[in-house]
């Protein structure tokens, strides 16, 4: 069926609601946006669905949300896993409500128990509750740090942690199966309530959750000591942080907490920034003002499902804030912890920190340092969390933490995904550690630059939308991948990882090797003097990503390095 007869199909089968229908008649005309919502169904990635609002098959609504839990639930059911459950969660985005119970009302007709959180809350939240409640699967409603046009749904697995191999290909194939919606079972939520196989959770998971946070202070006493003194400004950005991150800070005890009030509330539509992201600093500017307005020590804001964090802090030299990576803000909190940890006695000899491959290399040299072992997985939080799942299971090593350039990284094993709510309590106790030494957080980060190197890394992307863009994203990888060039820039390229073929071949010798990691669509080239640079496509959006890395003497030295970088990386694409 081409887009056209399934676009008519929309318009005219009782199965679509008359709102649905009377959206698609109003674009009659408009071939293009009807190309754009029909010519494909919306992708079933390894990680779920992510996608515009809208009706269509390329779109998110009530009905590609019921037809791929048809094939999660039928994935269960192969399994033998239906009697254990399915824990779901949703954040404040447009829809989150009701796309949580279409996907439960789709696993009761299933014969699957749901347990659905009465309210919005944290992603990492989600990844905590599949393993507290010993669910076989969990489903979180949320587009992450997207724009506000998007929802999405993320699945997880018993472990807590997003899907992986072989559970993801799986998955992903009995969606596949799901071609018709005539496939798809639903039930009238009143006689799922009634024959208990829709179960609403909150406090009591909140509670026990709250609990696993505080465990990971390691300092509490320092914290008590500089909780009147210690300003902090904190963002939810309309989402699902704000109950979750001001209870556990006050929790904790810190006294001096503002949060910006004209983004407290949750809100889909997010009214006071149009791009919901930590990343950017745009979604700073009500917070910084809020923050020269009471001298805040540390400015803090999360993503709409609280799993990234984006940092400010003061630079006491003039006073003026500056804002941190992801993976300075991880190496702040890794580093405190292997520290304090070692100080403490509590540093297990079998440690290890695990980190993504476009993550920082300050991240090798510290775990050197502390004599913990640095472990690399693929892009996705959920190769982190999969690494602690095999460390229990194998008996290897000891998790101590894991983070990832994009604004995420996780102290702890409670959860398997990453969690803004605990590293803003760990960098308030890191903060609260500087405070009381008379330095501040930025002055932390110059330290770590001088003992361990000035590493600094960057990201661009390339949108390409539509079905031309991802056959452009496409043709750029392959002349990459077949072409591999033997300098950039100034810089030698001393190897190439092509991690869907698994081999790293040395350029000068021709000498190859497997990768040692499972086979994803990204290039990485290692490069002369300690450089790097990664390209992959998006996993979720119509992007091409180039990630890059250098390490310099200086801020200024490595800040000019990776700008040359960069603009040669990008002359050798755009040739």
């Amino acid at each position: 069926m081409n887009y056209k007869d399934e676009y008519q199909k929309w318009c005219t089968d009782s199965y679509f609601d008359e709102k649905t229908k009377a959206e698609l008649k109003a674009l009659e005309g408009n071939d293009a946006e009807i190309e754009d919502r029909f010519y494909r169904q919306l992708e079933f990635g390894t990680g779920g669905l992510r996608g515009v609002i809208g009706a269509g098959t390329n779109r998110m609504n009530i009905y590609t949300v019921r037809q791929a839990t048809q094939g999660l639930a039928n994935y269960i059911i192969s399994q033998n896993g239906q009697e254990k459950g399915v824990a779901i969660a949703y954040d404040s985005r447009i829809m989150s409500p009701e796309f949580a119970d279409e996907a439960a009302l789709c696993l009761n007709a299933n014969g699957i128990k749901a347990y659905v959180f009465e309210s919005l809350r944290p992603t990492p939240e989600l990844s905590f509750s599949v393993r507290e409640l010993s669910c076989i699967a969990g489903i979180v409603i949320t587009a992450s740090h997207n724009p506000r046009e998007y929802n999405g749904y993320k699945v997880y697995w018993e472990d807590g942690a997003q899907i992986t191999p072989p559970h993801d290909k799986n998955i992903l194939a009995e969606v596949a199966k799901v071609t018709s919606f005539d496939q798809v079972k639903t039930m009238d939520k009143k006689e799922a309530q009634a024959a208990g196989l829709y179960q609403v959770i909150g406090s009591e998971i909140d509670d026990k959750y709250m609990e696993q946070l505080k465990k990971q202070s390691i300092h509490p006493e320092i914290i008590k000591a500089v909780a009147k003194d210690i300003k902090i400004v904190y963002t939810p950005l309309h989402g699902t942080g704000n109950l979750p991150v001001r209870r556990v800070l006050k929790e904790l005890g810190f006294e001096n907490v503002y949060v910006v009030p004209e983004q407290e509330k949750p809100d889909g539509t997010f009214p006071t920034v149009s791009y919901p992201n930590p990343e950017s600093p745009k979604a700073f500017e009500l917070a910084l003002a809020l923050a020269k307005k009471v001298d805040a020590d540390i400015v803090l804001a999360t993503d709409p499902d609280a799993d990234r964090l984006g940092v400010y802090a003061k630079d006491t030299k003039t006073g003026e804030y500056v804002s941190f990576t992801g993976n300075m803000s991880g190496m702040l909190i890794a580093e405190y912890i292997l520290r304090e940890r070692k100080a403490t006695g509590t540093l297990p000899e079998n440690g290890a920190l695990v980190e993504t491959i476009v993550t920082t290399d300050m991240a090798k040299v510290i775990a050197k340092a502390y004599d913990v072992k640095l472990i690399e997985v693929l892009t996705g939080f959920k190769f982190i969390g999969e690494q602690i799942k095999l460390f229990e299971q194998q008996h290897t090593y000891e998790y101590v933490f894991g983070l990832e350039e994009s604004y995420g990284c996780l102290t702890g094993t409670y959860a398997r995904d990453k969690d803004a709510c605990v590293a803003v309590m760990m960098l308030c106790e890191v903060a609260s550690w500087c405070k009381q030494k008379g330095i501040t957080l930025w002055d932390a980060m110059v330290d770590l630059y001088e003992k361990y190197g000035f590493y600094k890394e960057g990201l661009e992307t390339m949108t390409l939308k539509g079905i031309d863009g991802a056959e452009q994203i496409q043709a750029m990888m392959t002349k990459m991948r077949e072409n591999p060039p033997k300098t950039i820039g100034a810089y030698d390229v001393i190897a190439l990882r092509d991690y869907q073929k698994d081999v790293r071949t040395e350029i000068a010798t021709g000498k190859t090797e497997k990768t040692g990691l499972p086979s994803s669509n990204v290039l990485y080239y290692e490069l002369s003097d300690g450089a790097w640079c990664c390209v992959r496509p998006s996993g979720t959006e119509p992007k091409i990503k180039f990630y890059f890395g250098v390490v310099g003497n200086s801020l200024e030295n490595s800040a000019e390095k990776l700008d040359a970088l960069k603009e040669a990386m990008m002359a050798y694409v755009e040739q």
